[in-house]
């Protein structure tokens, strides 16, 4: 499994924008595709964005499409997810995700590997 560890979290006004970071460690991470999820209280984890091993294929949930964008470093071992325009209702626990294969994907129980996810708070 590869470990993953989220940062870049926080507090910020309605309409700006954060960049979280996740870093991996362990094993190949170029052989991971990756996800980002979010769950907010008392709601269920929710899919964000995925990008697949390579980084040329990305995918987001309609929510988001259009504000946030996943990218990968395979040089760094790292994902991140900028994220712009940011709604109150973007406000949860941000988590990464890794999943042996060349593709990601939008459920939570394709990912074997998870970080211990950071918070983002967004203020109306």
């Amino acid at each position: 499994q590869v470990q993953l560890a989220e940062s870049g979290g926080g507090l910020v006004q309605a309409g700006g924008s954060l960049r979280l970071s996740c870093e991996a460690s362990g094993r190949t991470f170029t052989g991971y595709a990756m996800g980002w999820f979010r769950q907010a209280p008392g709601k269920e984890r929710e899919f964000v964005a995925a990008i697949n091993r390579n980084g040329y294929l990305t995918s987001y949930a309609d929510s988001v499409k259009g504000r946030f964008t996943i990218s990968r470093d395979n040089a760094k071992n790292k994902v991140y997810l900028l994220m712009n325009s940011l709604k109150p209702e973007d406000t949860a626990v941000y988590y990464c995700a890794g999943r042996l294969s060349l593709a990601g994907s939008v459920k939570s129980d394709d990912y074997s590997s998870w970080g211990q996810g950071t918070q983002v708070t967004v203020s109306s």
